[in-house]
């Protein structure tokens, strides 16, 4: 009898450890952030453990609007992996299966809108989702809640990195796990989370444009960068696409509309501008739209990108929201890829290339929920040379001019990134929008003498 209790007493003091104990060694010596869901990172990177909220009786964890983004780029204009490129956001669901968690794409292309959870199953069960990344739980707090190694999902090629490279002749190239690592800046918020990752690809034969850009040209390293947004909260009506509103559409097949209807649905990508008198003409709105100008872009450039993205407020002072827009630089220690924040991006790459406007936006309903614009900082040196080049140094002050189409350009892209799409009519009626592509008028005034004063207009347009 005393040999069985003192047993007993030994296996006492020798019990196996708790999912709590367990959760509790993970984090020892990791630095913590709440937010979203909470981050556990290793000092220095190279690790980053999530503990996500409590899965409910299905396993369901939660769903959240997810979004990458390249922290650093190639420079390469023809490859187009600059520096702030990245997609427009994705739906995605966490859900715990067994003691796996799995992260997968829920597919907002195919829905039914009816009221009736059978014809909703029907359509979900006739189109394929995609699990992108599952991954063991590790432990379990006190609360229920479950932790998970999140490295192997950032470093995954989410954006199709090496297949950009494929298509754009430059080789081929594959992931390297070895040489990719979670790095750089760490971010919990209560409504994102804001990670990042080191990924490099590797290629035997490069191409032409790799071997221009990179370090090594066999070795492609570029900083991914990845955010989760918390759904936004109810309220927000979505509008239906019109094709005289110049708005840029968010579309997919509904399978509740009427026999005589379209399957396809458009809707227009918006911001949630409320204004805090619904019922007035004119009215201050409850959460103006603030874009910030990269503080990486010099003077005089900085400037006049502000100034031409400034004009957009006249339009919606037009509109009768007051104070409902306005342009400033980028805080000192603020992310430019942190969805919170509206960026009007200085890009550099070896050539000169394109400059685009776009961003985030729930893919449900077109709701803009970060605008983010690439500009080139070559167009304004080559815009310069042009004017030099055909009026000659006494002829034109080529630099005025060349800022002049920046402003415009500025504004621009700007005008993409709040969800407008190109008037291309405009240039018939007088630089009516400057959501036109414009050719620089050039006059001559009553000396003979070429005039480029008016080259570019100022402001939006009628």
């Amino acid at each position: 009898m005393r040999r069985a209790r003192f047993a007993l007493f030994v296996a006492g003091l020798f019990s196996a450890p708790t999912w709590a104990d367990e959760y509790n060694d993970k984090i020892a010596g990791l630095d913590a952030q709440a937010g979203l869901f909470e981050i556990h990172a290793a000092a220095g990177g190279g690790k980053l453990l999530a503990t996500l909220p409590t899965p409910d009786a299905s396993g369901a964890v939660g769903r959240y609007i997810y979004a990458t983004r390249l922290r650093a780029g190639l420079g390469s204009n023809p490859v187009g992996l600059d520096r702030g490129a990245g997609d427009s956001g994705i739906l995605v669901a966490f859900r715990q299966v067994g003691e796996q968690l799995v992260i997968e794409a829920v597919n907002t292309d195919y829905r039914a809108s009816a009221d009736n959870a059978d014809e909703q199953r029907a359509v979900r069960e006739s189109f394929a989702s995609s699990v992108l990344w599952t991954t063991p739980v590790l432990a379990r707090d006190e609360g229920g809640r479950v932790m998970v190694d999140l490295s192997g999902f950032l470093i995954r090629d989410h954006l199709g990195i090496a297949a950009q490279l494929r298509r754009t002749g430059q080789g081929s190239f594959r992931l390297d796990a070895t040489r990719s690592f979670v790095d750089g800046e760490q971010l919990a918020f209560p409504d994102n989370v804001e990670l990042e990752a080191t990924l490099t690809f590797a290629s035997t034969e490069p191409g032409s444009e790799v071997r221009a850009t990179a370090a090594d040209a066999r070795a492609v390293s570029l900083v991914l960068h990845h955010t989760f947004v918390r759904l936004p909260a109810p309220g927000y009506r979505p509008r239906d696409w019109d094709p005289r509103s110049a708005a840029i559409s968010v579309d997919y097949y509904d399978f509740s509309q009427p026999l005589s209807g379209s399957l396809v649905r458009r809707l227009a990508r918006r911001y949630r501008l409320e204004k805090t008198d619904p019922t007035a003409a004119r009215s201050a709105v409850k959460k103006p739209i603030v874009f910030f100008v990269d503080p990486g872009a010099p003077e005089p450039i900085r400037s006049a990108l502000i100034e031409g993205a400034s004009w957009w407020g006249d339009a919606f002072e037009a509109a009768g929201f007051e104070d409902a827009y306005r342009v400033e630089v980028l805080p000192e220690g603020a992310h430019p890829l942190d969805v919170r924040y509206n960026v009007i991006q200085w890009v550099h790459r070896q050539t000169r290339g394109w400059s685009y406007g776009g961003g985030v936006a729930d893919p449900r309903t077109g709701e803009m929920l970060k605008g983010h614009v690439i500009l080139g900082s070559q167009r304004v040196r080559q815009d310069r040379m042009i004017f030099e080049g055909l009026a000659g140094r006494d002829g034109v002050d080529a630099e005025a001019v060349a800022l002049a189409r920046i402003r415009q350009l500025s504004a621009h892209e700007v005008g993409h990134a709040l969800g407008f799409a190109h008037n291309m009519a405009a240039s018939a009626d007088d630089r009516a929008s400057v959501m036109d592509y414009p050719a620089p008028l050039i006059t001559v005034n009553a000396t003979g003498a070429i005039d480029f004063s008016a080259a570019y207009a100022t402001g939006m347009g009628a």
